[in-house]
């Protein structure tokens, strides 16, 4: 991390009018005289390069430079409800196998939970190295300090270079609870992952409101987190043979008890979910009147698919959140979506481009959406649309 220094001396009426201008978060304010910055700066050193001097950048010295040939091994932590391993872990421990290659370190998976048996011989099944299993009756149901410190524990006694957690709601308390406590760094709903020689771990994702995609680094620290959004990465494919080796571990008994009581489970009523659906019909704003959201959902139907839509539709009370794609919505991988009057902003994109085949329809040539089609029609979906319905029907009706 660094600071911005601002040089009094150097500010004037004319060039503190110019930075408050420059500001894209309106950080920058003058009176009598000086010129300050508030916690609204987002340090995109904008005002630094256009300054000429009056505002500078200061790299924070590091106190204490990690040692990171202790720190060995990428970790995947195993996102499971009552044993049911999340399909995001399988995904993430396709990755690490990936990254791993790059440094020729270990994989690791961490699993904390009660009778673990049948999913810790899963996980041998998909490569890694080691399994590390915290299994006792007082992990039966997830609560955040027990888990939290078996975490902490397996980073104390294991020391991974770097730990990738899934981003489901479980993963989302748990991940930066234990980065915060090992005074780490953290980098939520990542899109790409790298890794260089040195073990330091690229973390991109869109930032700025999906107007740039940012590569965040944590070299001074380990170990190193990120999550993960579920259909981000590729599943690989279980091998027939179970390899790697099971290491058992245990937690003090003080570290075990909780505040909280867990006193009964209440499933969750089965909803639509797009992450899950095969095809899918996205509509943008260009697709918000009525009668396009009812052709829409039309041609979703028969194609055996489910509607989504981008982020306007949802704020707007068209559509329900739960349809919603992108980064602020939900990341799908279907193997066909056709995407109606989307302009494709990164947010979207960034939830969707991983799908097998991702058809565009709209009137602007040089619309985003088009940058990762595989196909794209330049036309209107008001005539478009209703065409490919009826071709549909005809096709149907001839078999």
């Amino acid at each position: 991390m660094g600071s911005l220094i601002i040089n009094q001396n150097l500010v004037n009426d004319e060039n503190a009018k110019f930075m408050m201008s420059v500001c894209p978060f309106g950080a920058i304010s003058y009176n009598d005289g000086k010129l300050d910055i508030s916690s609204a700066c987002k340090m995109c050193k904008l005002c630094v390069k256009k300054s000429e001097g009056v505002i500078t950048y200061k790299e924070d010295e590091v106190k204490t430079k990690i040692d990171k040939e202790l720190w060995k091994g990428i970790c995947v932590y195993v996102d499971h409800l009552a044993g049911n391993i999340h399909r995001v872990t399988y995904e993430l421990i396709g990755k690490a196998i990936e990254l791993s290659k790059v440094t020729k370190q270990p994989v690791y998976a961490l699993i904390i939970g009660s009778d673990l048996g049948n999913s810790v011989n899963k996980l041998l099944h998909y490569g890694v190295d080691k399994v590390f299993v915290y299994d006792n009756p007082s992990f039966k149901d997830f609560t955040i300090e027990p888990y939290t410190a078996a975490f902490c524990d397996f980073i104390e006694k294991v020391k991974p270079s770097s730990i990738l957690v899934g981003a489901t709601n479980l993963g989302r308390q748990l991940a930066p609870r234990v980065a915060a406590r090992r005074r780490a760094g953290l980098t939520a709903d990542c899109t790409v992952l790298e890794m260089k020689e040195n073990t330091d771990l690229v973390q991109i994702r869109p930032a700025f409101g999906g107007n740039i995609m940012a590569q965040i680094v944590s070299p001074d620290t380990r170990p190193q987190f990120c999550t993960v959004r579920y259909k981000v990465f590729n599943e690989p494919m279980p091998t027939d043979d179970a390899k790697g080796e099971i290491i058992n571990l245990e937690l003090n008994e003080k570290k075990m008890k909780s505040n909280i009581d867990v006193i009964s489970y209440t499933d969750k009523p089965k909803d639509i979910d797009i992450a899950e659906s095969d095809v899918i019909v996205a509509i943008g704003r260009g697709a918000m009147n009525e009668n396009m959201r009812e052709m829409a959902a039309e041609l979703a139907d028969l194609l055996g698919g489910t509607l989504a839509c981008t982020r306007p539709l949802v704020e707007s009370a068209v559509l329900d959140a739960k349809h919603q794609i992108g980064l602020s919505g939900r990341t799908v991988k279907p193997k066909f979506i056709i995407c109606l009057g989307i302009s494709g902003s990164v947010q979207f994109a960034a939830g969707m481009k991983a799908s097998d085949c991702i058809v565009a329809i709209n009137t602007d040539s040089s619309a985003a959406i088009f940058d990762v089609a595989h196909y794209g029609i330049v036309g209107d979906i008001n005539e478009i649309v209703p065409q490919l319905i009826s071709k549909i029907k005809e096709g149907r009706a001839n078999v």
